[in-house]
């Protein structure tokens, strides 16, 4: 059914319209994602132009430069991601009503964009409690395969709620919501993650459900606890007994096999980044790493990325890949390590040295004589706060020691 639906889609957008080309109000608007149980999923969205917008989530700016409009046609892709709306636009520029598309997923979810709205939750009311602060979480409570723990922090401001769910994996982005009289609503969108929370609140414990898009949900609890934290994100991977340290040898988009081995890495630091392009986490990440290069050029070190895609080719990975490379400028080697699945289990198969592959992204630390010295699980990304600027200060510092040595 998708691939009838890409299609059509791919050819409204090559036809030539005849008709009067339509012109989006510029403003705010309020788009809408249907997911399950028949909820909506809200984001905001500033239509800057015919040619570009913004979406907004709390003080998360993602600017879109991929827009196309045909006749009554509208088509636009966030940066990096392979997720796309494609919709039609009404005579008066207000109302554009269409689907979130991610083809390699075979996944569609319903969208509307309505203009002049630029609350995220109209019509909540005052709230009757208060979610600021830690929470001590679990996912999937009552199901032993899927439980996961993760740490919510929040701020509250009147009914307004903004923060974000931090996971031993990665945090769930830039939240933001309300909390209509006892009724917790957060949300946000990416152009990869398409989140919703919701969740009664009962003084100091939430009970509720998660959404991701249409395809997914599962229940969470929460109970308020000031001290609590994760697991320290050095421990959770690690290299297996039997094993000397990593080793391998995958693809570059020229076909050229690349490994440790090589030149390159020899008497070098080098940072192996386990990632997709995909992941939204792992985006951030990447930045941050450009960044990083860019202000220490000079230093002998070396990111080598493998890539763990769910595009049903190595073309169409590559595509992804590419992508990636020219949004954010990364001249270190992104390789192929799997396509067609971002299974974690597959993936640990083709790290067998590893314990798991328990998050994407995960960072492997080699120092010069290629000794394996740390494994960081996840990336604590600018929503977490203090927690990013932490990891900001101890990679560095880590980044440092390792340099330094002879």
């Amino acid at each position: 059914m998708l691939c009838v639906i890409a299609l059509s889609c791919e050819t409204k957008r090559n036809q030539k319209s005849t008709s009067t080309i339509a012109r989006l109000k510029q403003g705010d608007w309020l788009a809408t994602l249907m997911v399950q149980d028949n909820e909506q999923l809200p984001f905001n969205v500033k239509v800057l132009n015919d040619n570009s917008l913004t979406i907004h989530n709390d003080v998360e700016v993602i600017k879109v430069d991929e827009v196309e409009i045909k006749g009554d046609s509208i088509w636009f892709q966030t940066p990096v991601f392979e997720g796309y709306i494609d919709g039609l636009i009404n005579k008066s520029g207000t109302l554009v009503t269409g689907s979130f598309i991610k083809p390699s997923l075979d996944r569609v979810v319903p969208f509307t964009m309505q203009y002049g709205e630029a609350v995220r939750f109209p019509g909540a009311s005052t709230a009757s409690e208060n979610v600021s602060g830690n929470w001590e979480a679990v996912f999937s409570p009552d199901n032993e395969a899927d439980r996961y723990i993760a740490k919510g922090t929040f701020r509250q401001n009147g009914n307004l709620v903004t923060g974000t769910f931090r996971t031993t994996t990665g945090d769930y982005r830039y939240l933001q919501g309300v909390v209509d009289v006892d009724r917790l609503k957060l949300s946000t969108f990416d152009g990869a993650h398409a989140f919703l929370f919701t969740a009664t609140v009962a003084g100091d414990s939430l009970s509720g459900t998660f959404y991701s898009g249409n395809h997914f949900k599962e229940p969470f609890r929460a109970k308020r606890n000031p001290n609590y934290e994760l697991p320290d994100a050095t421990s959770l991977t690690y290299i297996k007994e039997g094993y000397d340290g990593m080793a391998f040898s995958f693809p570059d988009a020229n076909g050229n096999m690349i490994s440790l081995e090589d030149d390159r890495f020899k008497d070098k630091v080098v940072l192996v980044q386990i990632m997709g392009t995909w992941c939204p986490n792992c985006l951030e990440e990447s930045k941050y790493y450009v960044n990083y290069l860019n202000e220490h050029f000079d230093q002998d070190l070396e990111i080598i990325a493998l890539a763990f895609e769910y595009a049903p080719t190595p073309e169409k990975a590559f595509v992804s890949i590419q992508r990636l490379k020219d949004r954010l400028g990364i001249t270190y080697p992104i390789l192929l390590a799997q396509y067609g699945t971002e299974d974690k289990k597959l993936a640990q198969e083709k790290l067998p040295m590893l314990n798991h592959v328990l998050s994407y992204p995960t960072t492997i630390f080699i120092d010069k004589k290629g000794a394996v010295r740390r494994i960081h699980t996840g990336f604590n990304g600018k929503a977490t706060g203090d927690k990013h600027v932490a990891f900001k200060k101890e990679f560095e510092t880590f980044v440092a020691v390792l340099l330094d040595e002879q």
